[in-house]
């Protein structure tokens, strides 16, 4: 019998009770012996009042029915760079505060049977390399679009993140897009292309979401910038042929922050744009450090980044900088070996895995590393080098690209040791690649295929082995 039914079956008992203990009544009102008929008549209508009080009791304290997975919405990510998932992780608990229970997981958590029975999912996904999917979402790209599952009960919404300055801007957001209406997935709303995280654009995404939830989603609070001091500027590279390269330093002035290696560091110009950059230090060492290079356009006037950061911020005055959670790149749990791999300003991000390497005593390290000219462009080399003399890089292998007849690159000094490479990975090995995408990062990852085979670093991947922190 249902709650309801029960209640006023309990209420019709009480109100029949009442109606006898009235007609019981005598006249007038004075003490009298109740008598056994009397006194069970009220004994009845107490325990009928208890009993009702019980189940009103009941129904408060019923926890509420739980969300089914195919009733719950999914906000699957893809992310590079850490702002994928943050945004899809901000999605889920708006919808749910709003009454539409939701949840955020990596996209390569999906398989093809959970996609193709229905409901609905939003997809949240950024762009890498030259149009690439994100690391993270190999498995879901090698696994589940190659299989190309029927999508007919899909309904989707899908954010796709990207940077106008690169000629495939948002293309594995388009390209998934374009799959998943293939498979006859029908679209919530048209596609959404963010472009450097456009305000105007991510307000059109907060109010697709409202209309998913079926009322106004509270206005979203981006993280705040916070009030930082730069205490120092140091041009690391005199005399390169290069770009200048300038070591900055920075405290916080209004908490005490706190990040991982690998992590970001917005940083807002005056104009009221940002700059994202790859943190060198640790909370640890009491400062925030970025390695920055002056970087120019094509009329050769400086990028509005490096201008303020390099030449325009007074050392001693203040700006505004908040930080980025980045998990795709934080050091690994446990003592593993570490192959760091980069190249110029990528230093900063392996930089600081080596110092979180040291804090937990983690001394299996290879460091290969390449710009322009041993004597201008070794940065940090003090540092590295007592670094190799403690033992806690086990190896460095350096391409100087500039200091002999013939180029030489990180990609060769790779190739050149396949051997260690491989045993190194036997041994469990990750890698981790910090640094530009177009050259760089490109060429080890061609290396890295044609040394150890498809299939091997497509494992690497899955296994989150194989981390990317490039730009």
């Amino acid at each position: 019998m249902s709650a309801r039914r029960i209640q006023a079956a309990l209420l019709g008992l009480l109100a029949a009770l009442a109606v006898l203990a009235w007609q019981a009544q005598p006249e007038g009102w004075y003490w009298r012996d109740p008598g056994p008929a009397r006194g069970c008549a009220a004994a009845l209508a107490l325990l009928g009042y208890l009993l009702f009080c019980a189940a009103l009791l009941r129904r408060r304290r019923r926890p509420p029915a739980p969300v089914s997975d195919q009733a719950r919405l999914r906000v699957l990510y893809a992310s590079q760079t850490g702002f994928a998932e943050q945004l899809a992780r901000q999605a889920a608990a708006a919808l749910t505060a709003a009454g539409r229970p939701a949840s955020a997981q990596p996209l390569a958590e999906l398989d093809a049977e959970t996609l193709a029975a229905g409901g609905a999912c939003l997809f949240v996904v950024s762009t890498t390399g030259e149009g690439d999917a994100p690391d993270s979402a190999f498995r879901f790209v090698q696994q589940v679009m190659v299989a190309r599952p029927t999508l007919a009960p899909l309904r989707y919404g899908l954010l796709a993140l990207g940077d106008r300055s690169y000629p495939r801007y948002c293309a594995f957001g388009r390209r998934l897009d374009e799959w998943l209406r293939q498979q006859g997935a029908q679209p919530l709303f048209t596609m959404l292309e963010v472009d450097n995280a456009d305000p105007a654009a991510l307000l059109r995404w907060q109010q697709r979401l409202g209309e998913l939830a079926g009322t106004a989603l509270a206005a979203w609070t981006p993280a705040a910038f916070r009030r930082w001091r730069l205490i120092e500027r140091r041009l690391l590279n005199p005399g390169s042929v290069g770009g200048p390269v300038w070591h900055l330093a920075l405290m916080p002035l209004e908490s005490v922050a706190d990040w991982q290696a690998g992590d970001i560091a917005e940083v807002q110009l005056p104009d009221g744009t940002q700059r994202d950059y790859s943190i060198a230090s640790l909370p640890g060492d009491g400062r925030l450090e970025l390695l920055v290079r002056e970087s120019h356009r094509a009329d050769g006037s400086l990028g509005a980044g490096s201008a303020w950061l390099c030449r325009d911020a007074a050392v001693g005055g203040e700006m505004a900088l908040r930080l980025r959670e980045n998990r795709g790149f934080h050091p690994p749990g446990d003592a593993r070996p570490l192959i760091l791999i980069g190249n110029g300003t990528g230093l900063a991000g392996l930089r600081a895995l080596l110092k979180a390497r040291a804090v937990a005593g983690q001394h299996r390290n290879w460091l290969i590393y390449g710009e322009r000219n041993a004597a201008c462009d070794h940065y940090y080399r003090a540092e590295l080098q007592a670094w190799q003399t403690e033992g806690l890089l086990s190896h460095c292998d350096y391409a100087w690209s500039r200091d002999l007849p013939t180029p030489v690159y990180v990609q060769q000094r790779l190739r050149e040791q396949a051997g260690r490479l491989r045993a190194w990975l036997v041994a469990g090995a990750a890698i981790y690649v910090c640094g530009s995408a177009q050259g760089m990062a490109q060429a080890v990852d061609a290396t890295l295929r044609e040394l150890l085979g498809e299939a091997e670093l497509g494992r690497l991947i899955e296994q989150g082995r194989y981390r990317r922190d490039v730009y």
